[in-house]
């Protein structure tokens, strides 16, 4: 069932959505060659705490998720793009990381994800990484009152395509609301003028994430991390957005700290 929520209760995300914002942004600032993954899920637990915030991860366990997920937020490394479950590697020089995170604030959620290299970065990597946030910034400017789903869907599509990558559409973004995933499902390619109308009150994780050169994933045997199926890089970015009389708000913008 798809929700519309009230300006008011978009005024309460904000706090989840700030929260999310300023957690990546730290994470990302203290993530250098030799972080250990596990290092990075105990920093984000002990902010989790401190704040009285809930995570969404470490209890979740959908239908593709072998057990629940244990951790507090997904760390992918190089050739795992999405779900990556944190463990025992110290990062190294020119690894390109993706850290995705979701909790919820006074029971409202918002979810995020950034990529970046820490290192040495390989200029194919800064390119794919640079697809993503293009892709997401038109996304989020489709996000209007008038268009559908479908041309969020193909926002992201035309930016994906004009650098030659191909999208995998089985995970993409999703409605936001008092858990993490909910409808409407949005593809990361699609047909424009398709698909449910966007109304103010729609509130959504946009999410476009690819793969160097394939659009084919594998599930690592921990039962939840996804990776490109030839050993390609993979890079994903994300927001939690409301659409709103205005435009769209992102919920999770890092801007405000100096950040992209």
């Amino acid at each position: 069932m798809i929700e519309l929520r009230t300006p008011a209760e978009i005024d309460e995300m904000r706090a989840a959505g700030r929260f999310v914002a300023e957690t990546l942004a730290t994470l990302r600032d203290e993530t250098k060659v030799g972080t250990n993954l596990l290092s990075i899920d105990r920093r984000a637990h002990d902010m989790i705490r401190k704040a009285g915030a809930e995570s969404c991860y470490i209890d979740y366990h959908p239908s593709f998720g072998a057990s629940p997920f244990g951790k507090v937020i997904c760390t992918s490394v190089n050739d795992a793009v999405l779900h990556g479950l944190p463990h025992d590697y110290a990062l190294r020089d020119g690894d390109l990381v993706t850290l995705d995170f979701a909790v919820a604030v006074d029971g409202w959620v918002a979810d995020s994800a950034v990529s970046f290299v820490v290192g040495a970065a390989r200029d194919e990597d800064l390119r794919l990484i640079d697809t993503t946030e293009r892709a997401l910034a038109a996304a989020i400017e489709t996000g209007t009152i008038g268009n559908r789903i479908g041309d969020i869907s193909a926002a992201v599509a035309t930016v994906a395509h004009g650098e030659g990558y191909s999208i995998n559409t089985d995970f993409g973004g999703h409605g936001v609301g008092r858990t993490m995933h909910g409808d409407p499902h949005v593809p990361n390619d699609g047909r424009a003028g398709r698909g449910f109308p966007l109304r103010a009150g729609l509130v959504l994780a946009l999410e476009p994430w690819f793969l160097a050169t394939t659009d084919e994933l594998v599930t690592d045997p921990d039962g939840w991390t996804l990776r490109s199926a030839d050993g390609s890089r993979g890079a994903h970015s994300e927001h939690t957005i409301a659409v709103t009389e205005d435009g769209p708000i992102v919920l999770t913008d890092r801007s405000f700290l100096g950040v992209d």
